[in-house]
């Protein structure tokens, strides 16, 4: 478990690091795609789900 909370951490990190730069090359979206596998495989998963799923709900229910 150390050893992923480890690579999680370290896929954030470069990948705030790269947005920040303003430049999203193929190598930074490797790592964005990296972190999204990581986050999948932990116990926050379920939890982002459901922002998510929450998120769009509230987004189509919304009439303008």
């Amino acid at each position: 478990m150390a050893v992923s909370i480890s690579v999680i951490l370290l896929l954030v990190i470069l990948a705030v690091v790269f947005l920040r730069n303003g430049g999203l090359r193929a190598s930074h979206a490797l790592v964005c795609v990296l972190l999204g596998f990581m986050l999948a495989s932990t116990s926050i998963a379920p939890t982002i789900s459901h922002g998510i799923t929450a998120t769009a709900d509230l987004v189509a229910s919304v009439r303008p």
